[in-house]
């Protein structure tokens, strides 16, 4: 089994970190597990490439990714569950669900900040927006 595990170092995203540690042994064998960041692209404003270069620009999200993945990469660590690291750009759930179906994921593993209904209309919800734009199927932990 192939989970795609998204996080961006909310509590949320420990919690789905958590849930998967809690339930390793419903599987015969230990999932591979991507464990992917999305971050949003800088926007493109005219004459930044003569300020801000393009290695400047991939450093930024490479550490602002790799202060995203830390806590969750922490937790799997010490639970000895191998995984691969990915730091992506682009819009946020539309990025988890492409990479997903990508990789060959047989599920997507994402935490719910647990937001009303009526939060989640006016605010969004990237862990609502996934499940609804995903044919793989979406586990949300809340």
């Amino acid at each position: 089994m192939k989970v795609l595990l998204a996080v961006d170092g909310s509590s949320s995203a420990l919690d789905a970190v958590k849930y998967l540690l809690q339930h390793l042994d419903w599987a015969s064998a230990r999932p591979e597990v991507e464990l992917v960041t999305v971050h949003l692209p800088v926007p493109k404003l005219p004459g930044l490439g003569k300020v801000v270069g393009k290695g400047q620009i991939d450093k930024y999200y490479g550490d602002e990714g790799a202060e995203r993945l830390a806590p969750a990469r922490k937790l799997l660590d010490r639970a000895g569950v191998k995984h691969r690291d990915r730091v992506l750009v682009g819009p946020v759930a539309e990025t988890i669900v492409s990479y997903a179906k990508r990789s060959g994921c047989d599920v997507i593993l994402i935490g719910n900040r647990g937001m009303t209904a009526a939060a989640n209309m006016l605010l969004g919800s990237v862990a609502s927006k996934v499940l609804h734009l995903s044919a793989i199927p979406v586990l949300l932990v809340k």
